[in-house]
This record gives structure tokens, C-alpha cells and sequence, in this order.
């Protein structure tokens, strides 16, 4: 998203939030992304981090579902594979890392 080598996260975004600062929302998007990824990796609050990426992930994939559905890569199936990212996801956090730290 921050180098725009898939125009179309950007045409969501004008489309979402209107075209004057689609450029720079998408960016900003594309900076938040970096900084989930960061915090994913440092392990620091888990289960937040967990609850914060699935209430995203939810909330991102609603609104484009409702609104620009014609310009997902998969069109409304995009909202079924975000449930399976979203199940791993809780999968990962609750199952596999809690069993895990159990041995």
C-alpha cells in the first residue's frame, strides 16, 4: 500500500472515503499495517494484539462487502476468506500458542 503496487487499495479507499486524500489515507493504512506487523511480531500484550487484528480485519471487510464489493479481489467471497484468516488467527492465539506454553 505505501508503494502503490496494487492500485486498487487505493480506488477502495477513494471509494470508501472519498477521492481528495485517498492517496494519503491508503499510506497511512500501509503505515498501520507495518506497525500491526511489529507488534505482532514483539509478542507484547498477545491477546490484545489478537483482539485488535480480528476487530480490523471484521470491521475492514463489512464495510467493503457493503460498499465496494465490484472492486474485491474475490467480490463478496472476500468476507468468507477474512472469517477463515480470522478463525486461524483466534486458532493460533487460543489453541495452538496456549497449548504451547502449557509443555
Amino acid at each position: 500500500k505505501l508503494l502503490n503496487f496494487v492500485p486498487r487499495h487505493q480506488i477502495i479507499v477513494a471509494r470508501i472515503l472519498g477521492e481528495k486524500y485517498s492517496l494519503i489515507e491508503t499510506r497511512v493504512i500501509g503505515v498501520l499495517e507495518i506497525l500491526m506487523f511489529i507488534w505482532i511480531i514483539s509478542k507484547i500484550k498477545p491477546r490484545l494484539c489478537v483482539f485488535v487484528q480480528v476487530i480490523i480485519i471484521a470491521t475492514m471487510n463489512i464495510i467493503e462487502f457493503i460498499l465496494v464489493p465490484d472492486l474485491l479481489l474475490f467480490g463478496r467471497v472476500n468476507i468468507i476468506l477474512a472469517a477463515i484468516l480470522i478463525l486461524i488467527i483466534l486458532f493460533n492465539e487460543f489453541w495452538i500458542y496456549d497449548n504451547g506454553k502449557n509443555n
